[in-house]
């Protein structure tokens, strides 16, 4: 392929592109103002750490339920019971997935509307708002603030959640992609390793600095506010759904560099725009019932669905006990929980250099089986602990296998994933589904997994494992390898699973000027 105007060859750009500032730059800002709010929030309201050692009111309680226990007392002479409580510290926590599939459901019209890179703006407004109201409810004396800013940032994290893979894999080359894919999940262990190092209780985790702790949340909204602006949309959304050719070539010159000739990214962008026109916008319904993407959406609830029901929430709710019957003094576990937080960031890191190494299958299909193997060890070093105590430390070395297995491949690879087996035109509606799975397997496992630990206790994890055979076994037979292949490469891989044949470019269009993709005539579901 020849440049018409120059006469010179075009460059391979997706195997040449190196990583520019520019790119690095909107990753970081991107990144940091939102999915950053997911981690960070799902750490910081389980402060760990005591206040007192017993009150008139009877257990000793997380620093945050002894502010709700304390207002109720001030506003009515009495205490709660302990169920109240319990009940009204769940309601809190809850709160937070729940306002995650509200987000969920509305990124579709957001990024349409929006952009990818507006959507990201317009949601640190309800950042910063709940970062205020969390902030001054200790003033206020009113806990209902807080549980009712778990919702507003619930939803500030579920837009990011699927707004953010969308944007960076649009914006990074082929050969980058898998590297700038995992960087969602690299943000949101980072936002988790600083909830749990400011929820320290020598930092702010105590009676005194629990409301700072919380309003940190909206610092890196501020900073993406001001920072994210100043970088460019989506090139392919620019080309694609707008129809803004020099915007578009613009944006990719300066993510690629000066240096850099873009024509023939644009072109294979053409070629995505021109193969999915006689589909039109895909609505969430269109998608259900849309063959062509028939196994594309399967594996996505399947990726997504497995990366929650696999335990990794639950091994991190059972941790402190394991730690707890390996010896750990109580006030150190939050020690050795902020070193597991840091391997889980380290074996993220690890995975973002190796991902385009060793491809997607792979580090998806060890990562399972890592965890399914230290969920098996788990159960057993559990069961046999109470005539054999030094297995205690065995189930130690098994939560910090489980989460390097899970760092590795299921955790940080279907963000990159989901992204790439899914054209421009069906990639907001199936994003709205990969979004409402999560955040629905989320609150499931939250909801049940506290009864299912109770009725049969070590056992739990048996289930965790079968869940992690089950989908390494799905990914091994249906989802191809996506490295190093451009978006309609991998729908072609999957349109013989589909049965149907997928169009070559000499048959879906002839040469003309370009026209932006129509809008559906569907709503967005």
């Amino acid at each position: 392929m020849e440049d018409k105007e120059i006469g010179t060859p075009l460059p391979l750009p997706h195997s040449e592109a190196r990583l520019q500032p520019t790119l690095v730059l909107t990753t970081l800002s991107a990144a940091f103002g939102s999915v950053f709010q997911y981690g960070y929030n799902i750490a910081v309201i389980n402060t760990p750490h005591k206040v007192g050692t017993s009150n008139r009111w009877g257990p000793v309680f997380q620093v945050l339920k002894s502010f709700y226990n304390d207002t109720h007392f001030e506003r009515h002479g009495t205490f709660m019971d302990e169920s109240t409580l319990l009940l009204l510290w769940s309601c809190t926590v809850s709160m937070f997935p729940l306002g995650g599939l509200l987000g969920s459901l509305v990124v579709g019209l957001m990024v349409n509307k929006w952009g990818r890179k507006g959507t990201l703006l317009i949601n640190n407004v309800f950042a910063i708002t709940s970062a205020v109201l969390m902030g001054v409810s200790k003033v206020a004396r009113a806990f209902e603030l807080i549980i009712l800013s778990r919702v507003l940032v619930g939803i500030c994290a579920g837009i990011a959640y699927s707004t953010l893979p969308m944007y960076l894999g649009e914006l990074a080359p082929q050969n980058l992609r898998g590297a700038l894919g995992t960087m969602t999940e690299v943000f949101v262990i980072i936002g988790v390793l600083l909830a749990q190092i400011f929820s320290l209780q020598a930092i702010l985790g105590n009676a005194t600095g629990w409301p700072i702790l919380l309003a940190l949340t909206g610092v890196p909204a501020v900073i993406q506010l001001l920072s994210l602006p100043f970088f460019p949309e989506s090139p392919r959304y620019t080309l694609i759904e707008k129809g803004d050719e020099e915007t578009a070539r613009q944006a990719l010159r300066r993510l690629r560099g000066q240096n850099y000739n873009v024509e023939a990214e644009m072109e294979e962008m053409r070629t995505e725009e021109r193969t999915e026109q006689a589909e039109g916008r895909l609505s969430v319904l269109n998608l259900f019932t849309f063959r062509p993407l028939r196994w594309q959406l399967i594996s996505i609830v399947v990726l997504m669905a497995g990366q929650q029901l696999s335990g990794i929430n639950a091994v991190n709710y059972y941790a402190d006990v394991i730690y707890t019957s390996a010896g750990v003094d109580p006030t150190q576990s939050q020690y050795v929980t902020l070193g597991s937080g840091v391997i889980n960031l380290v074996m993220t890191l690890v995975s973002a250099v190796i991902i385009e190494r060793l491809g997607r299958r792979i580090l998806l299909l060890s990562g399972y089986a890592i965890c399914c193997s230290a969920c098996l060890v788990l159960t057993v070093a559990l069961l046999l602990q109470s005539t054999a105590p030094e297995l205690s430390y065995l189930s130690i070395v098994c939560v910090f296998s489980y989460i390097v297995g899970h760092s590795i491949g299921p955790s940080p690879v279907p963000s990159v994933v989901r992204t790439e087996i899914v054209l421009q035109s069906s990639r907001t509606a199936a994003f709205t589904v990969d979004g409402a799975v999560h955040w629905l397997t989320n609150f499931i496992v939250g909801l049940t997994f506290p009864s299912i630990q109770v009725a049969i206790g070590a056992y739990s994890f048996l289930v965790f494992a079968g869940v992690c055979i089950l989908t390494a076994a799905y990914i091994y037979v249906v989802i191809p390898e996506t490295k190093g292949r451009t978006f309609v490469e991998i729908n072609c891989a999957f349109a013989k699973r589909n049965g149907v044949e997928f169009p070559e470019e000499k048959e879906v269009a002839t040469a003309k000027p370009h026209t932006p993709s129509l809008p559906t005539k569907e709503t967005a579901f």
